[in-house]
């Protein structure tokens, strides 16, 4: 028998690989944080010896979900500004409420609230884009949790950086201290095109091919968004895009809610990525991304939450639902948007577009061991005859029992094991107190 750290017995194993397979009665072994097998559970005893085995007799184990958009620390601000359009919700709110709580400490406590809700809701890996992304990594690192980080960049001065140079030089550090992790990716993070200009954009492009770093961008959010830089330039956001060279296998494009086939027919020849927030956009009035247009272009599409203040939560099981049915209705076809294909949307697919399909977004023998268990069991959830679409239709976060990532048990039993809630909550409480004044 081979010895090793975990064993993880499951109802159903749902691996997300060729051909979606839901294996029954499986079980994955664990070492050193990573899959070493995927078995019946029949065999798994006589194969394998498990310092700890976690019986999930009536759970569905699934790989991570990955949250492909997130302004974590923005948790802080959830419900704050609720019902107005993007552009009133933006300058008139959420800018200058940033203006004047926006610290480090306001980055720590929203980011631990945050990570605290996507464990408890099933995600393993965010990608993240806020200021002080230094104190994001710290935390995710401390945490145990798999985190993108994005390196911010805007033409004007914040709390952070004075200027674009200053944005790029302190992200150019940060890439540095992380460059090595094996939690922790640095993404590049222009916040638009509205509100980064050509020159550090082009430096960007620069530093994105010579670095092979994901450029993570709100792109084609509103129609107001393209009506203006038409007026403006002539072109459509994503075309100066084009023409800057960053629309490429490195672009992460966010909402992209008002497409054309043109444009469509761009992020397919030069294979960039969509990351799709239905809730957000739906909430905002933003439009509605055509995803069944893009993946029958080829195009990778990942899923994301976008940030509490405009959700108003980082519940990805939920955004899976919303993306299933939305997509449903834009596509005008009922078979639009499968439940294995939004799955797949929320896992493999954000991990191919955050350049991580190798280690994640999948079990499969040596990738890391980045596991959720959903309980089944429930009165509201039986019968149970496909579970795929039990999960995208059906399941909710309360049903997130357990959690690992790279193998190390971070939500057990709906409990954290590396963050300390009550702690949390008290701070959000002050937090709550001081921003309502």
């Amino acid at each position: 028998m081979q010895n090793i750290d975990t064993l993880i017995h499951g109802r159903w194993v749902i691996p997300v690989t060729q051909g979606d397979p839901v294996l029954n009665h499986h079980s994955i072994a664990i070492h050193d944080g990573r899959i070493v097998e995927i078995l019946p559970t029949a065999e798994a005893g006589f194969r394998f010896n498990a310092q700890i085995e976690n019986h999930c007799i009536s759970h569905a184990l699934i790989p991570g979900l990955i949250n492909a958009h997130t302004h974590a620390a923005m948790s802080l601000f959830r419900g704050m500004a609720d019902d107005l359009p993007l552009m009133d919700w933006l300058s008139n709110h959420i800018w200058p409420a940033e203006t004047r709580w926006m610290s480090e400490e306001f980055v720590h406590d929203g980011t631990e609230l945050a990570m605290a809700e996507m464990l408890r809701s099933g995600t393993t890996c965010f990608n993240d884009m806020y200021f002080f992304p230094d104190t994001t990594a710290r935390l995710a690192r401390k945490a145990g949790m798999r985190a993108c980080v994005g390196l911010i960049v805007l033409d004007f001065p914040t709390i952070w950086a004075g200027n674009a140079d200053e944005y790029i030089e302190k992200a150019l550090q940060l890439r540095d201290q992380y460059r090595s992790d094996a939690l922790i990716r640095t993404p590049f993070a222009p916040h638009a095109p509205y509100t980064v200009s050509d020159a550090p954009l082009e430096k960007l492009r620069m530093l994105s091919d010579e670095m092979d770093l994901p450029v993570h961008m709100h792109v084609h959010e509103t129609a107001h968004e393209v009506d203006e830089a038409v007026k403006k330039s002539g072109l459509r956001p994503l075309q100066r895009l084009a023409n800057l060279g960053l629309v490429s296998p490195n672009l992460l494009a966010v909402h992209m809610t008002q497409l054309n086939d043109d444009d469509i027919a761009l992020l397919a020849r030069t294979g960039a990525h969509v990351v799709h927030c239905p809730e957000s956009n739906l909430k905002l009035a933003s439009g509605y991304c055509p995803v069944q247009k893009l993946l029958d272009a080829g195009v990778n599409v990942a899923l994301g939450t976008d940030g509490s203040a405009s959700n108003n939560d980082l519940n990805m099981l939920g955004e899976m639902h919303t993306a299933a049915l939305i997509g449903k209705c834009v596509a005008g076809n009922a078979a639009a948007i499968n439940a294995s294909q939004v799955l797949r949307m929320a896992t493999l697919n954000g991990a191919r577009a955050l350049n991580l399909d190798t280690v994640t977004g999948s079990l499969e023998k040596n990738k890391f061991a980045d596991i959720v268990a959903i309980d089944f069991s429930a009165l509201e959830m039986q019968p149970v005859y496909h579970p795929v679409s039990h999960l995208v239709y059906s399941a909710g976060r309360e049903q997130v029992t357990d959690v690992w990532v790279a193998g190390k048990h971070l939500l057990k039993d709906r409990a954290l094991t590396t963050l300390d809630e009550q702690k949390i909550l008290q701070k959000v409480r002050t937090w709550n107190e001081k921003i309502a004044e």
